[in-house]
């Protein structure tokens, strides 16, 4: 892994590592890993999978001193809306992790760091590597500055509702009927990736994938208003 990734972490996010080597491996997507053949290197997976844990426990207890009066429905909605892929990603890049993301030159040729779900995975696994790194408290604090004293802010920038946007902008000129299709479902029960298309009056107009049906619905509105001029007016991406 680069030095400067360590340098980044120490000196722009003041996190003095005592094992960097965790924070490299936070890094390292599994298909770098894969293409590079050396037993010593490991992927980011299982950092990532204790990272979310330790992002959702953070999270919850914020919530829960932050709002004392409010049920458990609505805390559970603002989590998820604040440790979603769309949500970390954003974070991620507003401290510049997808400069130091390595990946298989596969991946890298197919676009993989503008990717909302290896962008952030690998938060996620940063998450991890500080708290085997550094404890419990670090985390918090760290993520106390970066997301949850402005998750109010966080909420509305990145959470907008693109399928809202979108219907209201079709149907300046009338009604019309929009359906969100599953094309495809994949990977484990835990771990699974949906690929949704938006129709418009039964054409396919674009696609969008993400770990929930939600997630993958409100990608595919989103790049369709890439399709959809001011007054209404569509065309259908050649690429679908």
């Amino acid at each position: 892994m680069k030095q400067s990734i360590i340098f980044h972490v120490e000196h722009l996010l003041g996190i003095k590592l005592n094992h960097p080597r965790l924070v490299e491996t936070a890094f390292q997507h599994t298909s770098y890993v894969n293409e590079a053949h050396n037993s010593k290197l490991v992927s980011n997976e299982r950092l990532e999978f204790l990272g979310d844990a330790v992002l959702e426990l953070v999270v919850s207890a914020f919530l829960y001193h932050e709002y004392p009066n409010d049920p458990e429905g609505k805390l559970t909605r603002l989590r998820a809306q604040l440790v979603c892929e769309p949500s970390l990603a954003y974070l991620a890049r507003s401290v510049h992790f997808d400069d130091y993301i390595r990946l298989g030159k596969g991946e890298l040729a197919t676009g993989g760091k503008q990717r909302d779900s290896i962008i952030s995975d690998c938060f996620e696994a940063f998450l991890g590597a500080i708290y085997l790194d550094q404890g419990l408290e670090c985390v918090q604090t760290w993520l106390f500055d970066l997301m949850l004293k402005n998750h109010r802010q966080l909420l509305t920038q990145v959470n907008q509702d693109y399928k809202t946007l979108f219907q209201e902008r079709v149907q300046q000129k009338g009604s019309v009927n929009i359906q969100y299709q599953v094309e495809n479902q994949e990977g484990p029960a835990h771990d699974q990736l949906f690929t949704v298309g938006l129709y418009v009056n039964q054409v396919l107009l674009a696609k969008g994938q993400g770990r929930s049906k939600k997630i993958a619905e409100m990608k595919a509105a989103q790049t369709a208003l890439n399709f959809v001029d001011e007054k209404g007016n569509y065309h259908v991406s050649s690429q679908n």
